[in-house]
Protein backbone atom coordinates (compact mmCIF):
# COMPACT_ATOMS: atom_id res chain seq x y z
CA UNK A 1 0.00 0.00 0.00
CA UNK A 2 2.24 2.78 -1.32
CA UNK A 3 -0.29 5.38 -2.49
CA UNK A 4 -1.28 8.72 -1.03
CA UNK A 5 -3.22 9.34 2.16
CA UNK A 6 -6.22 10.51 0.12
CA UNK A 7 -6.27 7.28 -1.90
CA UNK A 8 -6.00 5.13 1.22
CA UNK A 9 -8.71 7.09 3.03
CA UNK A 10 -11.09 6.85 0.06
CA UNK A 11 -10.60 3.07 -0.25
CA UNK A 12 -11.24 2.43 3.43
CA UNK A 13 -14.22 4.79 3.61
CA UNK A 14 -15.80 3.13 0.57
CA UNK A 15 -15.20 -0.39 1.90
CA UNK A 16 -16.64 0.40 5.36
CA UNK A 17 -19.05 3.24 4.58
CA UNK A 18 -21.76 2.15 7.04
CA UNK A 19 -19.41 1.11 9.86
CA UNK A 20 -18.53 3.42 12.80
CA UNK A 21 -15.38 5.49 12.29
CA UNK A 22 -15.48 8.14 15.04
CA UNK A 23 -17.22 8.33 18.41
CA UNK A 24 -17.41 11.23 20.83
CA UNK A 25 -19.53 12.37 23.75
CA UNK A 26 -22.07 15.19 23.52
CA UNK A 27 -24.09 16.17 26.58
CA UNK A 28 -23.23 12.86 28.20
CA UNK A 29 -24.28 10.75 25.20
CA UNK A 30 -21.92 8.94 22.81
CA UNK A 31 -22.34 10.00 19.17
CA UNK A 32 -21.09 8.13 16.10
CA UNK A 33 -19.97 9.07 12.61
CA UNK A 34 -19.72 6.33 10.00
CA UNK A 35 -16.83 6.05 7.58
CA UNK A 36 -19.07 7.42 4.85
CA UNK A 37 -19.95 10.46 6.97
CA UNK A 38 -16.32 10.84 8.02
CA UNK A 39 -15.20 10.95 4.37
CA UNK A 40 -17.87 13.49 3.42
CA UNK A 41 -16.85 15.82 6.26
CA UNK A 42 -13.13 15.49 5.51
CA UNK A 43 -13.76 16.43 1.88
CA UNK A 44 -16.02 19.31 2.91
CA UNK A 45 -13.29 20.56 5.27
CA UNK A 46 -10.73 20.30 2.46
CA UNK A 47 -12.94 22.38 0.15
CA UNK A 48 -13.41 24.94 2.95
CA UNK A 49 -9.64 25.34 3.18
CA UNK A 50 -9.53 25.83 -0.59
CA UNK A 51 -12.23 28.48 -0.23
CA UNK A 52 -10.03 30.31 2.28
CA UNK A 53 -7.25 30.44 -0.31
CA UNK A 54 -4.98 27.79 1.20
CA UNK A 55 -2.56 26.87 -1.58
CA UNK A 56 -0.95 23.42 -1.98
CA UNK A 57 2.14 23.13 0.22
CA UNK A 58 0.97 25.82 2.64
CA UNK A 59 0.74 25.07 6.36
CA UNK A 60 -2.36 24.46 8.49
CA UNK A 61 -1.73 24.51 12.25
CA UNK A 62 -4.05 22.75 14.73
CA UNK A 63 -4.14 23.35 18.48
CA UNK A 64 -6.58 21.68 20.83
CA UNK A 65 -7.56 18.50 22.68
CA UNK A 66 -8.49 15.36 20.75
CA UNK A 67 -11.88 15.54 19.05
CA UNK A 68 -13.40 14.86 15.60
CA UNK A 69 -12.64 18.38 14.35
CA UNK A 70 -8.92 17.77 14.96
CA UNK A 71 -9.05 14.79 12.59
CA UNK A 72 -11.16 16.71 10.06
CA UNK A 73 -8.73 19.64 10.02
CA UNK A 74 -5.72 17.34 9.74
CA UNK A 75 -7.03 15.09 6.97
CA UNK A 76 -8.87 17.95 5.29
CA UNK A 77 -5.58 19.82 4.99
CA UNK A 78 -3.86 16.77 3.50
CA UNK A 79 -6.69 16.30 0.99
CA UNK A 80 -6.38 19.95 -0.03
CA UNK A 81 -2.66 19.49 -0.65
CA UNK A 82 -1.75 21.61 2.39
CA UNK A 83 0.57 20.39 5.14
CA UNK A 84 -0.94 20.15 8.63
CA UNK A 85 0.95 20.34 11.87
CA UNK A 86 -0.24 19.98 15.45
CA UNK A 87 0.81 22.34 18.22
CA UNK A 88 0.91 21.06 21.80
CA UNK A 89 -1.62 22.77 24.04
CA UNK A 90 1.12 23.02 26.69
CA UNK A 91 3.37 25.08 24.40
CA UNK A 92 4.50 28.55 25.45
CA UNK A 93 3.41 31.55 23.42
CA UNK A 94 6.89 31.78 21.90
CA UNK A 95 6.83 28.09 20.89
CA UNK A 96 3.39 28.55 19.31
CA UNK A 97 4.60 31.61 17.40
CA UNK A 98 7.73 29.79 16.21
CA UNK A 99 5.84 26.76 14.87
CA UNK A 100 3.02 28.73 13.23
CA UNK A 101 5.51 31.04 11.53
CA UNK A 102 7.98 28.27 10.61
CA UNK A 103 5.31 26.09 8.92
CA UNK A 104 3.90 29.19 7.17
CA UNK A 105 0.41 28.50 8.48
CA UNK A 106 -2.24 30.02 6.25
CA UNK A 107 -5.03 28.80 8.55
CA UNK A 108 -4.93 27.99 12.24
CA UNK A 109 -7.58 25.71 13.75
CA UNK A 110 -7.99 26.08 17.52
CA UNK A 111 -10.18 24.38 20.07
CA UNK A 112 -11.90 27.42 21.59
CA UNK A 113 -11.60 31.03 22.71
CA UNK A 114 -8.59 30.29 24.96
CA UNK A 115 -6.32 29.64 21.99
CA UNK A 116 -8.10 32.17 19.79
CA UNK A 117 -6.94 34.89 22.19
CA UNK A 118 -3.40 33.56 21.98
CA UNK A 119 -3.34 33.71 18.19
CA UNK A 120 -4.99 37.11 18.16
CA UNK A 121 -2.03 38.37 20.19
CA UNK A 122 0.45 36.60 17.90
CA UNK A 123 -1.23 37.71 14.68
CA UNK A 124 1.24 40.53 13.82
CA UNK A 125 4.10 38.01 13.89
CA UNK A 126 2.39 35.57 11.49
CA UNK A 127 2.53 37.09 8.00
CA UNK A 128 1.12 34.01 6.21
CA UNK A 129 -2.00 33.68 8.37
CA UNK A 130 -5.26 34.22 6.43
CA UNK A 131 -7.88 32.90 8.87
CA UNK A 132 -8.47 31.34 12.29
CA UNK A 133 -11.09 28.63 12.80
CA UNK A 134 -12.47 27.70 16.22
CA UNK A 135 -13.80 24.20 16.85
CA UNK A 136 -16.31 25.49 19.43
CA UNK A 137 -17.56 28.47 21.41
CA UNK A 138 -16.73 31.27 18.98
CA UNK A 139 -18.93 33.31 16.61
CA UNK A 140 -17.76 34.11 13.10
CA UNK A 141 -16.35 37.64 12.81
CA UNK A 142 -14.13 38.87 10.00
CA UNK A 143 -11.48 36.25 9.28
CA UNK A 144 -12.27 34.30 12.47
CA UNK A 145 -14.70 31.46 11.77
CA UNK A 146 -16.95 29.30 13.91
CA UNK A 147 -16.59 25.67 12.84
CA UNK A 148 -20.05 25.32 11.27
CA UNK A 149 -19.58 28.47 9.20
CA UNK A 150 -16.12 27.31 8.17
CA UNK A 151 -17.46 23.97 6.95
CA UNK A 152 -20.18 25.71 4.94
CA UNK A 153 -17.49 27.54 2.97
CA UNK A 154 -16.67 24.19 1.39
CA UNK A 155 -20.09 24.01 -0.24
CA UNK A 156 -19.05 26.78 -2.60
CA UNK A 157 -16.03 24.92 -3.99
CA UNK A 158 -16.56 22.41 -6.79
CA UNK A 159 -15.73 18.78 -6.12
CA UNK A 160 -13.62 18.84 -9.28
CA UNK A 161 -11.28 21.38 -7.67
CA UNK A 162 -10.64 19.00 -4.76
CA UNK A 163 -10.30 16.03 -7.13
CA UNK A 164 -7.61 17.92 -9.06
CA UNK A 165 -5.66 18.62 -5.89
CA UNK A 166 -5.85 14.98 -4.83
CA UNK A 167 -4.79 13.76 -8.27
CA UNK A 168 -1.72 16.04 -8.18
CA UNK A 169 -0.37 14.43 -5.01
CA UNK A 170 2.40 11.81 -5.13
CA UNK A 171 3.42 9.18 -2.55
CA UNK A 172 6.76 10.86 -1.86
CA UNK A 173 5.27 14.32 -1.34
CA UNK A 174 5.27 15.63 2.25
CA UNK A 175 1.90 14.96 3.90
CA UNK A 176 2.37 16.37 7.40
CA UNK A 177 4.87 18.01 9.72
CA UNK A 178 5.60 16.70 13.20
CA UNK A 179 7.50 19.17 15.36
CA UNK A 180 9.87 17.44 17.76
CA UNK A 181 9.10 18.32 21.36
CA UNK A 182 12.68 19.49 21.81
CA UNK A 183 14.58 18.39 24.91
CA UNK A 184 17.14 20.99 23.79
CA UNK A 185 16.79 24.02 21.52
CA UNK A 186 14.07 24.93 19.05
CA UNK A 187 11.90 22.10 17.72
CA UNK A 188 12.67 20.67 14.29
CA UNK A 189 9.91 20.02 11.75
CA UNK A 190 9.90 16.36 10.67
CA UNK A 191 8.54 15.96 7.13
CA UNK A 192 6.44 12.79 6.89
CA UNK A 193 5.47 11.66 3.40
CA UNK A 194 2.29 10.04 2.13
CA UNK A 195 4.29 6.84 1.56
CA UNK A 196 5.62 6.93 5.15
CA UNK A 197 2.06 7.05 6.48
CA UNK A 198 0.41 4.52 4.18
CA UNK A 199 3.27 2.02 4.46
CA UNK A 200 3.52 2.31 8.23
CA UNK A 201 -0.24 2.02 8.66
CA UNK A 202 -0.38 -1.13 6.56
CA UNK A 203 2.64 -2.69 8.31
CA UNK A 204 1.23 -2.19 11.80
CA UNK A 205 -2.28 -3.32 10.88
CA UNK A 206 -0.89 -6.52 9.35
CA UNK A 207 1.42 -7.22 12.31
CA UNK A 208 -1.30 -6.71 14.93
CA UNK A 209 -3.97 -8.41 12.78
CA UNK A 210 -6.31 -5.44 13.16
CA UNK A 211 -9.87 -5.69 11.86
CA UNK A 212 -12.82 -3.29 11.38
CA UNK A 213 -14.22 -4.27 14.78
CA UNK A 214 -11.19 -2.88 16.60
CA UNK A 215 -11.71 0.17 18.78
CA UNK A 216 -9.18 2.79 19.83
CA UNK A 217 -9.32 5.55 22.47
CA UNK A 218 -7.72 8.86 21.55
CA UNK A 219 -6.54 11.03 24.44
CA UNK A 220 -2.77 11.67 24.12
CA UNK A 221 -1.57 14.78 22.24
CA UNK A 222 -2.27 14.43 18.51
CA UNK A 223 0.73 16.66 17.89
CA UNK A 224 2.80 13.55 18.65
CA UNK A 225 3.47 10.92 16.00
CA UNK A 226 2.61 7.98 18.28
CA UNK A 227 -0.95 9.14 18.92
CA UNK A 228 -1.47 9.81 15.21
CA UNK A 229 -0.24 6.30 14.39
CA UNK A 230 -2.66 4.65 16.83
CA UNK A 231 -5.68 6.93 16.46
CA UNK A 232 -5.50 8.04 12.82
CA UNK A 233 -3.28 5.85 10.62
CA UNK A 234 -4.04 2.36 11.93
CA UNK A 235 -7.84 2.78 11.81
CA UNK A 236 -7.45 4.39 8.38
CA UNK A 237 -6.10 1.08 7.12
CA UNK A 238 -8.17 -1.36 9.18
CA UNK A 239 -11.52 0.45 9.09
CA UNK A 240 -11.64 0.47 12.88
CA UNK A 241 -13.29 3.05 15.12
CA UNK A 242 -11.61 5.78 17.19
CA UNK A 243 -13.39 7.13 20.25
CA UNK A 244 -12.34 10.41 21.85
CA UNK A 245 -11.83 10.75 25.59
CA UNK A 246 -13.65 13.71 27.13
CA UNK A 247 -10.51 14.81 28.98
CA UNK A 248 -7.47 13.36 30.69
CA UNK A 249 -9.32 13.56 34.00
CA UNK A 250 -12.14 11.40 32.63
CA UNK A 251 -9.81 8.86 31.01
CA UNK A 252 -10.52 6.10 33.59
CA UNK A 253 -14.28 6.52 33.10
CA UNK A 254 -14.00 6.68 29.30
CA UNK A 255 -11.79 3.60 29.25
CA UNK A 256 -14.53 1.60 30.95
CA UNK A 257 -17.14 2.97 28.53
CA UNK A 258 -15.19 2.45 25.30
CA UNK A 259 -13.35 -0.76 26.26
CA UNK A 260 -10.75 -0.40 23.49
CA UNK A 261 -9.23 -3.43 21.83
CA UNK A 262 -5.92 -1.57 21.42
CA UNK A 263 -4.78 0.86 24.12
CA UNK A 264 -1.68 3.04 24.00
CA UNK A 265 -0.28 4.83 27.03
CA UNK A 266 2.97 6.68 27.61
CA UNK A 267 4.86 5.37 30.69
CA UNK A 268 3.46 8.08 32.97
CA UNK A 269 -0.10 6.95 32.19
CA UNK A 270 0.74 3.38 33.17
CA UNK A 271 2.57 4.60 36.28
CA UNK A 272 -0.46 6.63 37.36
CA UNK A 273 -2.77 3.64 36.89
CA UNK A 274 -0.32 1.50 38.89
CA UNK A 275 -0.17 4.07 41.72
CA UNK A 276 -3.97 4.24 41.98
CA UNK A 277 -4.25 0.47 42.02
CA UNK A 278 -1.55 0.11 44.68
CA UNK A 279 -3.13 2.78 46.87
CA UNK A 280 -6.52 1.07 46.59
CA UNK A 281 -4.95 -2.33 47.24
CA UNK A 282 -3.36 -1.11 50.45
CA UNK A 283 -6.87 -0.35 51.79
CA UNK A 284 -8.30 -3.78 50.87
CA UNK A 285 -9.16 -6.37 53.54
CA UNK A 286 -6.36 -8.70 54.65
CA UNK A 287 -7.76 -11.77 52.87
CA UNK A 288 -8.22 -9.89 49.61
CA UNK A 289 -4.62 -8.67 49.75
CA UNK A 290 -3.41 -12.24 50.28
CA UNK A 291 -5.41 -13.55 47.31
CA UNK A 292 -4.13 -10.77 45.05
CA UNK A 293 -0.52 -11.35 46.15
CA UNK A 294 -0.86 -15.06 45.38
CA UNK A 295 -2.47 -14.34 42.00
CA UNK A 296 0.22 -11.83 41.08
CA UNK A 297 2.92 -14.41 41.75
CA UNK A 298 1.10 -16.76 39.39
CA UNK A 299 0.73 -13.98 36.86
CA UNK A 300 4.37 -12.95 36.88
CA UNK A 301 5.57 -16.53 36.53
CA UNK A 302 3.00 -17.13 33.80
CA UNK A 303 3.92 -13.97 31.94
CA UNK A 304 7.57 -14.93 31.70
CA UNK A 305 6.68 -18.54 30.88
CA UNK A 306 4.51 -17.39 27.96
CA UNK A 307 7.37 -15.28 26.58
CA UNK A 308 9.71 -18.27 26.69
CA UNK A 309 7.25 -20.79 25.25
CA UNK A 310 6.96 -22.74 28.51
CA UNK A 311 3.71 -24.04 30.07
CA UNK A 312 1.82 -21.69 32.37
CA UNK A 313 1.77 -22.48 36.13
CA UNK A 314 -0.96 -25.01 36.98
CA UNK A 315 -3.04 -22.50 38.94
CA UNK A 316 -2.66 -19.63 36.46
CA UNK A 317 -6.20 -20.19 35.15
CA UNK A 318 -7.65 -19.89 38.64
CA UNK A 319 -5.70 -16.67 39.25
CA UNK A 320 -7.04 -15.32 35.98
CA UNK A 321 -10.62 -16.06 36.96
CA UNK A 322 -10.33 -14.75 40.52
CA UNK A 323 -8.24 -11.64 39.89
CA UNK A 324 -6.96 -10.88 36.38
CA UNK A 325 -10.32 -10.84 34.59
CA UNK A 326 -11.83 -8.60 37.28
CA UNK A 327 -8.89 -6.18 37.14
CA UNK A 328 -9.12 -5.92 33.36
CA UNK A 329 -12.85 -5.27 33.55
CA UNK A 330 -12.50 -2.55 36.22
CA UNK A 331 -9.83 -0.81 34.14
CA UNK A 332 -11.81 -1.07 30.90
CA UNK A 333 -9.15 -3.31 29.35
CA UNK A 334 -11.17 -6.53 29.25
CA UNK A 335 -11.29 -6.45 25.43
CA UNK A 336 -7.75 -5.15 24.91
CA UNK A 337 -5.67 -7.49 22.76
CA UNK A 338 -2.71 -5.12 22.84
CA UNK A 339 -1.65 -2.66 25.54
CA UNK A 340 1.19 -0.52 24.24
CA UNK A 341 3.73 1.95 25.59
CA UNK A 342 6.35 4.18 24.01
CA UNK A 343 7.71 7.77 23.87
CA UNK A 344 9.83 7.55 27.05
CA UNK A 345 11.58 4.94 29.23
CA UNK A 346 9.33 2.76 31.38
CA UNK A 347 10.58 1.00 34.51
CA UNK A 348 10.84 -2.76 34.80
CA UNK A 349 8.84 -2.44 38.02
CA UNK A 350 5.84 -1.01 36.18
CA UNK A 351 6.12 -3.59 33.40
CA UNK A 352 6.22 -6.44 35.91
CA UNK A 353 3.37 -4.97 37.96
CA UNK A 354 1.01 -5.22 35.00
CA UNK A 355 2.51 -8.50 33.79
CA UNK A 356 1.72 -9.98 37.21
CA UNK A 357 -1.92 -9.00 36.66
CA UNK A 358 -2.12 -10.71 33.28
CA UNK A 359 -1.69 -7.44 31.34
CA UNK A 360 1.56 -7.56 29.37
CA UNK A 361 2.51 -4.07 28.23
CA UNK A 362 4.07 -4.23 24.79
CA UNK A 363 6.93 -1.80 24.31
CA UNK A 364 7.38 0.10 21.08
CA UNK A 365 10.49 2.07 20.21
CA UNK A 366 10.75 4.77 17.61
CA UNK A 367 10.84 8.47 16.87
CA UNK A 368 9.07 11.05 14.76
CA UNK A 369 11.75 10.68 12.11
CA UNK A 370 10.63 7.12 11.33
CA UNK A 371 6.89 7.89 11.40
CA UNK A 372 6.61 6.51 14.93
CA UNK A 373 7.68 2.91 15.48
CA UNK A 374 11.01 1.40 14.45
CA UNK A 375 10.55 -1.70 16.60
CA UNK A 376 7.45 -3.15 18.16
CA UNK A 377 6.32 -6.00 20.37
CA UNK A 378 3.34 -8.21 19.55
CA UNK A 379 0.97 -10.10 21.86
CA UNK A 380 2.58 -13.40 20.87
CA UNK A 381 6.12 -12.08 20.54
CA UNK A 382 7.44 -9.80 23.26
CA UNK A 383 10.09 -9.64 25.98
CA UNK A 384 9.45 -7.71 29.18
CA UNK A 385 12.06 -4.97 29.42
CA UNK A 386 12.80 -4.99 25.70
CA UNK A 387 11.43 -2.60 23.11
CA UNK A 388 10.56 -5.20 20.50
CA UNK A 389 12.04 -6.17 17.14
CA UNK A 390 12.39 -4.39 13.81
CA UNK A 391 9.15 -3.89 11.89
CA UNK A 392 9.10 -6.39 9.01
CA UNK A 393 10.37 -4.68 5.89
CA UNK A 394 12.75 -2.42 7.83
CA UNK A 395 16.25 -2.74 9.26
CA UNK A 396 17.68 -1.93 12.68
CA UNK A 397 21.39 -2.07 13.44
CA UNK A 398 23.86 -0.80 16.04
CA UNK A 399 26.73 1.49 15.11
CA UNK A 400 30.20 0.89 16.56
CA UNK A 401 29.44 3.13 19.53
CA UNK A 402 26.11 1.37 20.19
CA UNK A 403 23.89 4.01 18.56
CA UNK A 404 20.65 2.61 17.14
CA UNK A 405 20.24 3.13 13.38
CA UNK A 406 17.19 2.25 11.30
CA UNK A 407 16.35 2.16 7.60
CA UNK A 408 13.18 1.49 5.62
CA UNK A 409 10.06 2.97 3.99
CA UNK A 410 9.13 4.63 7.27
CA UNK A 411 12.17 6.95 7.41
CA UNK A 412 11.24 10.61 6.97
CA UNK A 413 11.91 12.93 4.05
CA UNK A 414 14.02 15.28 6.16
CA UNK A 415 13.65 18.34 8.35
CA UNK A 416 11.63 21.18 6.85
CA UNK A 417 13.91 24.14 6.05
CA UNK A 418 16.93 22.46 7.66
CA UNK A 419 19.10 20.49 5.23
CA UNK A 420 22.11 20.54 7.57
CA UNK A 421 20.19 18.83 10.38
CA UNK A 422 18.79 16.33 7.86
CA UNK A 423 22.31 15.35 6.75
CA UNK A 424 23.37 14.90 10.37
CA UNK A 425 20.42 12.61 11.13
CA UNK A 426 19.99 10.59 7.91
CA UNK A 427 23.14 9.46 6.13
CA UNK A 428 23.78 8.95 2.41
CA UNK A 429 22.83 5.26 2.65
CA UNK A 430 19.44 6.06 4.14
CA UNK A 431 20.27 5.10 7.73
CA UNK A 432 18.47 7.17 10.35
CA UNK A 433 20.76 7.88 13.32
CA UNK A 434 18.56 7.85 16.42
CA UNK A 435 20.87 9.35 19.01
CA UNK A 436 19.90 6.49 21.36
CA UNK A 437 22.28 3.87 22.68
CA UNK A 438 20.99 0.31 22.69
CA UNK A 439 21.70 -3.39 22.53
CA UNK A 440 20.20 -6.23 20.50
CA UNK A 441 19.82 -9.75 21.87
CA UNK A 442 20.20 -12.97 19.90
CA UNK A 443 16.52 -12.88 18.88
CA UNK A 444 16.71 -9.33 17.58
CA UNK A 445 14.96 -7.68 20.54
CA UNK A 446 16.15 -4.16 21.22
CA UNK A 447 16.84 -2.60 24.60
CA UNK A 448 17.51 1.14 24.82
CA UNK A 449 20.12 1.91 27.46
CA UNK A 450 20.46 5.69 27.14
CA UNK A 451 20.63 8.78 25.00
CA UNK A 452 23.96 9.18 23.23
CA UNK A 453 24.30 12.80 24.34
CA UNK A 454 23.02 12.28 27.87
CA UNK A 455 25.83 10.13 29.22
CA UNK A 456 27.25 11.55 32.44
CA UNK A 457 31.01 11.69 32.68
CA UNK A 458 32.17 11.95 36.28
CA UNK A 459 35.24 13.94 37.26
CA UNK A 460 36.99 10.59 37.52
CA UNK A 461 36.36 10.00 33.81
CA UNK A 462 33.72 7.27 34.25
CA UNK A 463 30.80 7.17 31.77
CA UNK A 464 27.43 6.65 33.47
CA UNK A 465 24.14 6.06 31.62
CA UNK A 466 21.50 7.84 33.72
CA UNK A 467 18.29 6.34 32.25
CA UNK A 468 18.67 2.76 33.58
CA UNK A 469 19.52 4.01 37.07
CA UNK A 470 16.65 6.51 37.01
CA UNK A 471 14.28 3.74 35.96
CA UNK A 472 15.35 1.64 38.94
CA UNK A 473 15.10 4.54 41.36
CA UNK A 474 11.49 4.97 40.22
CA UNK A 475 10.73 1.41 41.31
CA UNK A 476 11.25 2.44 44.95
CA UNK A 477 7.73 2.65 46.41
CA UNK A 478 6.78 6.28 46.86
CA UNK A 479 9.19 7.64 44.25
CA UNK A 480 7.46 9.07 41.17
CA UNK A 481 10.41 10.54 39.27
CA UNK A 482 14.19 10.50 39.46
CA UNK A 483 16.94 12.54 37.83
CA UNK A 484 20.53 11.36 38.11
CA UNK A 485 23.20 14.05 38.31
CA UNK A 486 26.97 13.81 38.40
CA UNK A 487 28.35 15.14 35.14
CA UNK A 488 31.88 16.47 35.88
CA UNK A 489 31.24 15.74 39.56
CA UNK A 490 33.09 13.34 41.87
CA UNK A 491 30.09 11.01 42.32
CA UNK A 492 26.50 10.41 41.27
CA UNK A 493 23.56 11.84 43.16
CA UNK A 494 19.83 12.02 42.51
CA UNK A 495 16.88 14.36 42.58
CA UNK A 496 13.74 12.48 43.62
CA UNK A 497 10.11 13.54 43.29
CA UNK A 498 7.66 11.72 45.55
CA UNK A 499 4.33 10.32 44.41
CA UNK A 500 1.57 12.22 46.26
CA UNK A 501 -0.86 9.34 45.73
CA UNK A 502 1.39 6.84 47.52
CA UNK A 503 3.23 8.85 50.18
CA UNK A 504 0.79 8.18 53.02
CA UNK A 505 0.67 4.44 52.40
CA UNK A 506 4.46 4.08 52.02
CA UNK A 507 5.17 6.31 55.03
CA UNK A 508 2.91 4.23 57.25
CA UNK A 509 4.79 1.06 56.29
CA UNK A 510 8.09 2.84 56.92
CA UNK A 511 7.06 3.93 60.42
CA UNK A 512 6.81 7.57 59.41
CA UNK A 513 3.96 9.85 60.52
CA UNK A 514 4.10 11.77 57.22
CA UNK A 515 0.88 11.83 55.22
CA UNK A 516 1.80 14.13 52.35
CA UNK A 517 4.83 15.10 50.28
CA UNK A 518 5.69 18.19 52.31
CA UNK A 519 5.78 16.23 55.57
CA UNK A 520 7.68 13.32 54.04
CA UNK A 521 10.43 15.65 52.79
CA UNK A 522 11.08 16.80 56.35
CA UNK A 523 10.65 13.48 58.16
CA UNK A 524 13.76 11.61 59.30
CA UNK A 525 12.04 8.19 59.30
CA UNK A 526 10.89 8.60 55.71
CA UNK A 527 14.35 9.72 54.64
CA UNK A 528 15.88 6.73 56.41
CA UNK A 529 13.50 4.47 54.49
CA UNK A 530 14.64 5.98 51.18
CA UNK A 531 18.31 5.69 52.18
CA UNK A 532 17.81 2.00 52.85
CA UNK A 533 16.12 1.42 49.50
CA UNK A 534 18.86 3.29 47.65
CA UNK A 535 21.53 1.25 49.43
CA UNK A 536 19.85 -1.93 48.16
CA UNK A 537 20.00 -0.48 44.65
CA UNK A 538 23.62 0.60 45.06
CA UNK A 539 24.61 -2.96 45.93
CA UNK A 540 23.74 -3.95 42.35
CA UNK A 541 25.62 -1.08 40.65
CA UNK A 542 29.25 -0.49 39.78
CA UNK A 543 30.96 1.65 42.41
CA UNK A 544 31.17 4.69 40.12
CA UNK A 545 27.41 4.42 39.36
CA UNK A 546 26.21 4.34 42.97
CA UNK A 547 23.91 7.10 44.22
CA UNK A 548 25.81 8.67 47.08
CA UNK A 549 23.32 11.38 48.05
CA UNK A 550 19.81 12.48 47.12
CA UNK A 551 17.52 15.48 47.41
CA UNK A 552 13.73 15.44 47.57
CA UNK A 553 12.00 17.88 45.24
CA UNK A 554 9.00 19.87 46.50
CA UNK A 555 6.73 18.63 43.69
CA UNK A 556 6.67 16.37 40.65
CA UNK A 557 8.31 17.51 37.42
CA UNK A 558 5.62 18.59 34.96
CA UNK A 559 5.05 19.72 31.40
CA UNK A 560 3.62 23.04 32.65
CA UNK A 561 6.78 23.75 34.64
CA UNK A 562 8.86 23.22 31.50
CA UNK A 563 10.80 20.34 33.06
CA UNK A 564 9.19 17.68 30.84
CA UNK A 565 8.46 17.66 27.14
CA UNK A 566 4.83 17.06 26.07
CA UNK A 567 5.74 13.38 25.71
CA UNK A 568 7.09 13.25 29.29
CA UNK A 569 10.78 13.19 28.42
CA UNK A 570 13.11 14.95 30.84
CA UNK A 571 14.42 18.34 29.86
CA UNK A 572 17.64 17.81 31.77
CA UNK A 573 19.04 21.27 31.18
CA UNK A 574 15.86 22.89 32.53
CA UNK A 575 15.79 20.55 35.54
CA UNK A 576 19.44 21.28 36.30
CA UNK A 577 18.92 25.03 36.02
CA UNK A 578 15.73 25.08 38.09
CA UNK A 579 17.16 22.93 40.86
CA UNK A 580 20.74 24.20 40.72
CA UNK A 581 20.78 25.07 44.42
CA UNK A 582 19.61 21.59 45.44
CA UNK A 583 22.24 20.01 43.19
CA UNK A 584 25.00 22.17 44.63
CA UNK A 585 23.94 21.15 48.12
CA UNK A 586 24.39 17.49 47.17
CA UNK A 587 28.08 18.16 46.58
CA UNK A 588 28.71 20.41 49.56
CA UNK A 589 31.15 18.84 52.00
Amino acid sequence: MQGTVGELFARTAAAHAARPALQWKEAGVWRTATWGEYRARVERTARALVALGVAPGRGVAIMGFNRPEWFLADLGAIHAGAIPTGIYTTSTAEQVRYIAEHCEAAVVVVEDARYLELFAALRPALPHLRAIVAMEGVATAGDVYAWADFERLGDGVAESELAARLAAQRPDDPATLIYTSGTTGAPKAVMISHRNITWLGAATVEAFALVPDDRFLSYLPLSHIAEQCVSVYMPMVSGGCTAFAESLEKLPENLREVRPTVFFGVPRVWEKIQARMQAAGAEAPWLRRKIVAWARAQGLAGGYAAQQGRPLPPLHGLAKKLVFDKVRERLGLDRARACLTSAAPISLGTLEFFLSLGIPILEVYGMSECTGPATFSLPGRYRTGRAGFAIPGTEVRLAEDGEVWMRGPHVFLGYYKDEAATRETRDAEGWLHSGDIGELDADGFLRITDRKKELLITSGGKNVAPAPIEARLKTIPGVAQAVLVGDRRPYCAALLALDPERVAEVAARAGSPARDVAAAREDAAFRAYLEGEIEKLNATLARYETVRRFALLPAELTIDSGELTPTMKLKRRVVHERHAAAIEELYRE
